[in-house]
């Protein structure tokens, strides 16, 4: 099951992960966001020892999300090392989130 982060502990469950981490900045208004959101559960059990997913709400942690300009949802960062390696931004087919992420493993 995906990780609900915010501003507090962004730098502990992302920027120092030890592993890749899929980021997925979202709203509970957004119609995409609602679409891609069992996709990005199932990679969090399917992807579980091996990277991390976690998602972010954008209306409650808004610094984060400022930080990384994240200026529509739902906009998916990959971080690998503390830095961002991949941007996905809208609801894409699972396919494409997981190539993305396994480059990264």
């Amino acid at each position: 099951m995906a990780v609900y982060v915010t501003d507090g502990n962004f730098a502990s469950e992302v920027l120092q992960s030890d592993v890749p981490v899929l980021v997925d900045f979202y709203a509970d208004w957004c119609g995409p966001c609602k679409i891609i959101g069992p996709v990005v559960e199932q990679l969090a059990g399917e992807y579980e020892g091996k990277a991390k997913v976690v998602k972010l709400d954008v209306d409650t942690n808004g610094v984060t999300a400022q930080n990384y300009r994240v200026m529509s949802i739902p906009t998916l960062l990959i971080f690998k090392g503390g830095k961002v390696v991949d941007t996905i931004v809208g609801a894409v087919p699972k396919a494409t989130l997981e190539n993305k992420l396994k480059a990264q493993l």
